[in-house]
């Protein structure tokens, strides 16, 4: 799928079917991950893959926003290093280009934050000294999307020209 195209169309969807994933989806999804650039370079972050039924069931246990990662097939935690500066904006780009790397495998996807963070250390063995930063949950959807359009305003309610205020008029560009 064009790049592009990709980031257009990419919908969050919190509901899945019962299809799984293929490994060589989930490694590509990873390797996005890995791929993307970072704060100088550091890689402050590290990822948990969990799969299966008691895994899934036991993080939306540990959720207080994602219970519906239950039915997920796989989901990804993101872990950075608080210490590093860009840690919060280097996870939340590791997090589009997983999405998007799914979606151009027709696997969806959907992010949350809210967790029992006490839970969440013990369940998955985190660290101290990482912090549970995203956790995005994957799996083909339960309903057909294609089609459906993003709900966006339009870039002349988002864009100024210039200084903030004067409206962007695409002739302009």
């Amino acid at each position: 799928m064009d790049a592009y195209e990709c980031v257009l169309t990419k919908l969050d969807v919190r509901e899945f079917d019962s299809t799984n994933v293929p490994a060589e989806v989930k490694l590509k999804v990873l390797e996005a991950a890995r791929a993307t650039g970072s704060g100088m370079n550091v890689q402050v972050w590290r990822f948990i893959l969990v799969q299966g039924r008691e895994r899934l069931k036991k993080l939306a246990q540990d959720s207080t926003t994602g219970q519906w990662v239950e039915h997920a097939n796989f989901a990804v935690i993101i872990l950075t290093d608080p210490k590093g500066g860009f840690h919060i904006i280097d996870a939340g780009r590791a997090t589009q280009d997983m999405q998007l790397a799914a979606w151009n495998y027709g696997v969806v996807s959907c992010v949350f934050t809210g967790f029992n963070l006490e839970a969440l250390r013990k369940d998955f063995s985190i660290p101290k000294e990482l912090a549970p930063s995203i956790i995005i949950g994957f799996g083909y959807p339960g309903e057909k999307i294609s089609g459906k359009k993003k709900n966006r305003k339009p870039l002349t309610e988002l864009v100024y020209l210039d200084e903030y205020g004067k409206t962007l008029d695409a002739k302009q560009l």
